[in-house]
């Protein structure tokens, strides 16, 4: 060692007050666990399991303890104790209690007695000496002492039944019913549990008032809990509790207040269980007795495995029972009772008063803008490349036409060159770079959509038409006879289609080549024309042997069959949200009289037309904005031509390249038409010589389809 020091003076230096520091450490260490854990006896009277823990010096209060209840665990924290008993377990076996775990740490020791199943526990110093207390009943503990007698509180005061002091119904803000309890003091035992539908709480060895005796209807504030009925049982009291719908609830308590609060939950179609709080820590109970409120964060940052740091101003104590509650939200729950806020910072989470908090973040936006003030401006300019520098000057308020959307800072600026399509930004290096960031986002190429519709018009044309002419000519009066019919005497009678045609047999009327045969019609219904093409006939005539008597007869008839298709197909490009028209088609002229009296020409479109709005949703999906004319010339009236109308106008969602329909017209005509003479053409058979028929059936569908694809170059080409 000396040859060491002779050689390096500096080196032996160093590893002195190396040594130095190590004593004065351990020095240190030894001054904070001044205390110690010597033994760790046990034994059962009754139910309980009566554990003792001796000291090496007396305790001045009980350590910190708190309860788990999933797995059932009780924790006692010794501060300043060092464990002496050289084991770090110790089994006990005795009722419900299987071992206790030893932990040492720097500045503290942890006893944690592992349990088959939750219980209630007290305890009691007796000098150098803590009794735990084990109640295996699962009723509520009662410390005992070193000659295994119970102690209370209080006296033979403590030792009188006490009543429930308030039951209370209260709707949150976010519709859930908290029933609150006003109990007589923080050491009632009670048990809730769910009973098929209901919340079932029991208050142990407690009374219950007649005033408090009642049932509550409580169905109108509407929260989940529907009634609420309190009941003697014993000498202990229970509550019901009764819920509708969907539903989850919690319970705690802070000092002598017990809360039953029921919240409504959404049911989410695809998950197996309804409802979380939003809450995914793990289940726990714990019990805690006027315990430091800055004990409790701890133990829920080693509960859930997060870093909590408390402010200087997180003070006071807090008397909680939770049961099978999630350690988060646990934390929320004390942080109300406490009025506490939290902010997160990565994995780190900072607690203390909301107004103190508050207080801060004011604070440091006033330090922020103090310092914006203060900092030196810098202008950089940005080239855009797929919008206008207008639209995007406009669309940030940059250019200081809205307040609510200004990006800059007071003393900051913009330029626009349209010319070059920049812009020119002056201000603070923060805003700058906010301004950079929302041009990278939102200076980007937009897609295009091609749209195609196709139009498809199919018709099936049917008619048919029958008719007849049927006429008698007397040709006797001609030939040098008479003409007629003889009736009597002198008296004769003639027949034929019309007046005139009467005339002409009698001779009262000359006769023309052009007019006799048509007037000795006396039916003259022939098949119509159908597409202006007219029905094909045929002719035949009975008539005497002399030629002087004539009875003529002509049938007509005409028959139609037609199938047509018309496809059109509109196509066209367009940006994402950007309207698009395609129009192909005529426009009709038509006079229109004026207002003096003049006329003038008039136009009347007819066009196939496609208008249309598409946008591309997140998942490539495209919802289109469609109106789609078919127009085409109808029949002329005397006021012009008439248009004949087809339109489809909707939204739709269409997958990247798929095919919608998106609308279609059927019609179909079906028309039956007979022209007769009356009586005659009803007769059987021969009733068709005294009329004319048309049938027709026309069936017309119109389906319009449309195809949309999102493309990366502006061109049709590959499509």
């Amino acid at each position: 060692m000396n040859l060491f020091v002779n050689k390096n003076k500096g080196s032996a230096m160093r590893i002195k007050g190396l040594f130095l520091g190590l004593l004065l450490l351990c020095q240190s260490a030894f001054a904070q666990t001044d205390n110690s854990i010597d033994s760790i006896t046990s034994n059962q009277q009754g139910a309980n399991v009566i554990v003792k823990i001796n000291l090496k010096k007396p305790l001045e209060k009980a350590p910190l303890s708190f309860s788990i209840t999933s797995p059932a665990r009780i924790s006692l924290d010794f501060a300043n104790t060092a464990n002496g008993t050289g084991k770090s377990a110790i089994d006990i076996g005795l009722g419900e209690v299987r071992n206790v775990n030893l932990i040492e740490v720097p500045g503290r020791s942890r006893l944690v007695f592992n349990l088959n199943r939750s219980l209630n526990y007290a305890t009691l110093v007796e000098g150098n000496t803590l009794i735990v207390t084990i109640d295996g009943s699962g009723g509520l503990a009662t410390p005992v002492n070193s000659l295994g007698l119970p102690v209370t509180a209080k006296g033979p005061q403590q030792n009188l039944r006490q009543s429930l002091k308030d039951i209370d119904f209260r709707r949150g803000a976010s519709g859930e019913g908290r029933v609150v309890v006003d109990l007589p003091n923080n050491q009632i035992a009670v048990d809730p549990r769910l009973q098929g539908q209901k919340i079932v709480v029991d208050f142990f060895n407690v009374s219950l008032p007649d005033v408090l005796k009642r049932n509550l209807d409580v169905a109108d504030y509407g929260s989940p809990v529907q009634k609420i009925i309190t009941e003697r049982q014993g000498d202990n009291v229970r509550m019901y509790i009764e819920p509708k719908g969907l539903w989850e609830h919690s319970v705690y308590q802070s000092d002598t207040q017990l809360v039953i609060e029921v919240k409504p939950i959404k049911e989410e179609l695809n998950k197996l269980t309804q409802g979380s709080q939003g809450y995914k820590g793990e289940r726990f109970g714990m019990n805690f007795q006027d315990i430091d409120v800055r004990a409790v964060l701890q133990m829920l940052a080693e509960q859930g495995g997060v870093n909590i740091i408390a402010s200087d101003s997180v003070m006071g104590n807090i008397t909680l029972r939770l049961i099978d509650t999630p350690w988060d939200q646990a934390l929320d729950i004390v942080m109300q009772i406490k009025n506490l806020d939290m902010r997160k910072n990565g994995n780190v989470i900072l607690i203390g008063p909301k107004d103190e908090l508050l207080l801060k973040e004011k604070l440091e936006l006033e330090q922020k803008a103090a310092i914006a003030e203060l900092e030196p401006l810098k202008t950089e300019s940005f080239q855009l490349k797929y919008q206008k520098a207008e639209t995007l000057q406009k669309l940030f308020g940059l250019d200081g036409s809205s307040s609510t959307n200004r990006m800059l800072s007071k003393r900051g600026s913009v330029m626009i060159d349209p010319r070059t399509n920049q812009i020119f930004v002056t201000d603070i290096a923060s805003k700058i770079e906010e301004v950079r960031k929302l041009i990278q986002k939102t200076d980007i190429a937009t897609k295009q959509v091609v749209i195609e519709a196709r139009i498809v018009e199919a018709d099936n044309k049917f008619s048919r038409n029958l008719g007849a002419k049927l006429g008698f000519a007397d040709l006797r009066k001609l030939s040098g006879g008479d003409a007629g019919y003889q009736l009597q005497g002198n008296q004769r009678v003639a027949v034929t289609g019309n007046y005139l045609g009467v005339g002409e047999q009698t001779g009262q009327a000359k006769i023309t080549e052009k007019s006799f045969i048509p007037n000795t019609q006396f039916v003259n219904l022939p098949a119509a024309g159908i597409g202006g093409l007219d029905a094909a006939s045929m002719a035949t005539s009975i008539f005497s042997a002399a030629a002087n008597r004539f009875l003529n007869l002509e049938l007509s008839a005409l028959e139609a069959d037609g199938d047509g298709k018309i496809i059109s197909s509109p196509r066209v490009v367009t940006a994402d949200q950007t309207p698009a028209n395609i129009e192909q088609g005529q426009e009709i002229p038509y006079q229109i009289a004026t207002l003096g009296g003049a006329t003038a020409i008039a136009f009347k479109k007819a066009t196939l037309s496609l208008n249309v709005t598409p946008q591309i949703t997140p998942d490539g999906t495209i919802i289109l904005t469609v109106d789609v004319h078919k127009d085409s010339r109808g029949e002329e009236t005397r006021f012009g031509p008439a248009i004949n109308t087809k339109q489809v106008k909707t939204t739709v969602l269409v997958d990247n390249g798929g095919t919608v329909v998106l609308g279609g017209i059927y019609t179909q005509e079906e028309r039956s038409d007979v022209t007769k003479v009356p009586f005659l053409g009803d007769l059987p058979l021969f009733g068709n010589l005294f009329k004319s028929t048309g049938k027709t059936n026309n069936k017309t569908e119109l389906l319009i389809f449309i195809t949309p694809r999102v493309q990366l170059t502006g061109s049709f080409a590959n499509q």
